[in-house]
């Protein structure tokens, strides 16, 4: 129960999937939880939640695109509990799924900014006051795409790619620091963003279309948003003192082949 206990710790796209799942166990154990996203009813509704099992949790509209919305946002947190300990990049967007000769360049920049810049602006803001703690953890949310590849959804896969690399770069820039940054490498997980990739790939069955891509898993199924959650936890937590710029794979055993 106290495994990130006084630690605050932002989750950004807070409000639904792995995000919400993430802030409910990082709350569970022990941690102030700042709640960032643009899903204003979802995201009061969880941070009230929160407040009722006895957490400290507050939620901010933040858009991730924008530098001043996170920057303001950023300096928020810090001023309403004193410091920054733990950011979760988990705010991401699948996009248009085309081939990539089909894809425009304003499907394009959609995922690029959410998925890559949105991780830049919230690392760069967040560093200075985990400088001024004198020690951090950045997780960042890549995916099974972020490390092998699939034909289709091609910005959502170079996005991940993207995120895979930052990782380590900046574990290497800021380890001096004592700011740890690792990356967290889902499989297919039950979630909304999911769900809608599903059906904009002409799913009509949805039971059935979660039964066949669960199926890609050596483990024969999809994950649950807490599976994720619980190897944020792990990497927000003193748990994971001595790692940095690595890859955690989630993943059911789909990259295993």
């Amino acid at each position: 129960m106290n495994r990130v206990k006084g630690k605050t710790c932002i989750v950004t796209g807070a409000a639904l999937g792995i995000g919400a799942a993430t802030a409910r166990r990082l709350a569970e154990e022990g941690a102030r939880v700042a709640l960032f996203d643009l899903r204003d009813d979802d995201g009061r509704r969880l941070a009230d939640s929160l407040h009722a099992a006895g957490a400290d949790a507050r939620y901010w509209r933040v858009d991730v695109t924008s530098e001043n919305s996170v920057k303001s946002a950023m300096d928020g947190v810090a001023d309403t509990w004193g410091g920054i300990d733990v950011l979760v990049n988990n705010a991401g967007i699948a996009g248009a799924n085309k081939p990539t000769h089909e894809i425009t360049e304003a499907e394009w920049d959609a995922v690029q900014a959410v998925n890559v810049k949105g991780v830049f602006f919230c690392t760069k803001h967040v560093i200075r006051h985990m400088r001024r703690a004198g020690s951090g953890s950045i997780v960042n949310l890549s995916s099974i795409y972020g490390l092998v590849g699939a034909p289709d959804v091609p910005p959502y896969h170079a996005s991940k790619g993207a995120v895979t690399l930052m990782t380590r770069t900046d574990a290497l820039l800021y380890a001096t620091d004592r700011i740890r940054v690792n990356s967290v490498h889902p499989g297919y997980i039950w979630t909304p963003m999911v769900e809608h990739h599903l059906r904009d790939s002409g799913a009509t069955d949805l039971a059935a279309a979660r039964q066949e891509v669960g199926a890609l898993h050596p483990l024969g199924h999809m994950g649950e948003p807490d599976d994720i959650a619980w190897g944020i936890v792990y990497l927000a937590s003193d748990e994971s003192k001595f790692m940095t710029g690595a890859e955690l794979v989630i993943d059911g055993g789909y990259t295993a082949r």
